[in-house]
């Protein structure tokens, strides 16, 4: 049964207790009743494992650890499949901010944040949260296959849990392109979401493969990457990607380009 929006239970984890007070009253004006709070990493461990939240909203840094650590914590105790994690921080440093990208966050928010973008935010989750069949017009959701090439285990898994929502059930997961072109060799798929920094082959090396391929020309690839407004990826498009999207995603514009990739051709 999906949750209702006023049932979802927030842990935010801030080390000022004003900043605490503050992002609270954002939460409280949302329409969020059910919130607790930490300010260390080890009181936010704690309360993870005691209240089991739904979505947790932590600040970066902390005087016991960083949210980092926080991300990996959830996913040794492999609550990743109904934990959700937002960082909301003032750190705008690119390199500083990947790592969180290629978690598998649903957002990021900025310091301050506006009531808007918490709200799309919380949206982003309850999306997640929630299954809500796609219907296309040449496919049946269910028969669809998909392949799925990302070097990040977390956002292969919540890439997989955003189509699973859709009614996908088939799927092929690699690791990187030289991965993906070993299945590629062996299987035929419907439709190809990749990533770009990858170990061995990155998603641009991939697309130009699968462009080149007789088997393979025609099938639509999705780039979902943590640099897509870099200007290394300006030109990406020309190496054959239909569309390509940011890291951390909205669901609903995943299932948007779905629907346009797929009932396009």
């Amino acid at each position: 049964m999906a949750i209702a929006f006023d049932e979802l239970r927030i842990l935010l984890i801030e080390p000022s207790d004003v900043q605490r007070k503050v992002i609270t009253q954002h939460l409280n004006q949302a329409g969020i009743q059910h919130t607790r709070g930490a300010s260390t990493i080890a009181e936010a461990k704690e309360e993870i494992l005691r209240w089991q939240p739904d979505i947790v909203t932590s600040a970066m840094y902390f005087e016991d650890g960083t949210a980092h650590e926080l991300i990996q914590f959830i996913n040794r105790n492999d609550l990743h499949d109904t934990l959700h994690f937002m960082l909301v921080s003032s750190e705008h440093r690119a390199d500083q901010l990947e790592q969180f990208k290629q978690a598998g966050i649903i957002a990021i928010l900025p310091k301050p944040f506006t009531p808007e973008q918490l709200q799309r935010a919380i949206t982003a989750t309850m999306d997640l949260m929630e299954p809500e069949l796609l219907h296309l017009e040449l496919y049946d959701i269910e028969d669809l296959r998909v392949l799925i090439v990302d070097d990040s285990l977390t956002s292969r898994h919540v890439l997989r849990r955003v189509f699973e929502n859709l009614g996908v059930e088939i799927f092929v997961e690699a690791e990187n392109g030289q991965q993906a072109i070993d299945i590629l060799e062996e299987h035929q798929f419907d439709l190809i979401v990749t990533d770009f920094n990858m170990p061995e082959m990155n998603g641009r090396e991939l697309t130009q493969y699968i462009r080149n391929s007789s088997a393979h020309a025609h099938t639509p690839v999705l780039m979902v990457t943590a640099r897509a407004n870099e200007p290394q990826l300006a030109n990406v498009k020309q190496s054959g990607v239909d569309a390509l999207t940011d890291k951390p995603f909205e669901p609903a514009a995943i299932r948007g380009l779905i629907s346009r990739l797929l009932d396009q051709q």
